[in-house]
């Protein structure tokens, strides 16, 4: 079996920062994680079709404030602000706290590897051959100056009886190689055959963030 260690932890304090910033102690640590499960899950839901890559949360006196970052905000915010209003209702009494959002904009979404892992994974669950679906972010990514790309789908493709694992690659992609921007992002098509898992790697050029 191959080691396998994830992306986005294997680069953490080096070239990737955590997306929650508070600090606990012993007692009151389970129970800030498990309100971050609550707010995350609940956005990622809700905002499935409003391209959210990240969900960033900082604690400070008691509010928590949540930063969304999205490529459609009109999506996120709704007319005069409907939207955001009533996601902000639902959050506090999930959470029983006091709950600040800001909502900010994803310039390049073709260069957030979670947003094109969601495009494909979107693609599949309409019905849109694999190879297709991969070929065009591929061509799309590296069209907006990425410096490599690879997506990975694995499950049961094309509704085959035995789920296989199919990659397309294009650039450089040093996986190794830390000092790399790399992004990471993980998505899962439900469709009528199972679920299909939809990875991409994107490597930035050093300027670049997504």
């Amino acid at each position: 079996m191959g080691q396998k260690v994830h992306p986005t932890g294997f680069r953490l304090a080096v070239t990737r920062d955590w997306d929650s910033r508070w600090y606990a102690n012993k007692d009151k640590f389970p129970e800030y994680i498990k309100e971050d499960h609550t707010i995350r899950t609940f956005l990622t839901e809700k905002l499935r079709y409003a391209s959210v890559p990240r969900i960033f949360i900082e604690r400070a006196s008691g509010r928590i404030r949540v930063k969304i970052f999205t490529a459609r905000p009109g999506v996120v915010i709704g007319r005069k602000g409907a939207e955001l209003d009533k996601i902000k209702a639902t959050l506090n009494k999930k959470v029983g706290k006091e709950i600040m959002l800001d909502i900010q904009e994803v310039k390049r979404p073709d260069l957030s590897a979670q947003l094109v892992a969601e495009n494909v994974a979107l693609q599949l669950e309409r019905r849109i051959a694999f190879r297709r679906a991969m070929k065009r972010a591929v061509q799309t990514t590296m069209g907006m100056g990425a410096d490599g790309i690879r997506i990975q789908c694995a499950g049961r493709l094309g509704g085959a009886d035995i789920a296989r694992t199919e990659q397309q690659r294009q650039g450089r992609v040093p996986l190794q190689t830390l000092r790399a921007n790399i992004n990471y992002g993980f998505s899962e098509a439900s469709t009528v055959y199972g679920i299909i898992g939809v990875k991409c790697w994107i490597c930035l050029p050093d300027e670049e963030t997504a």
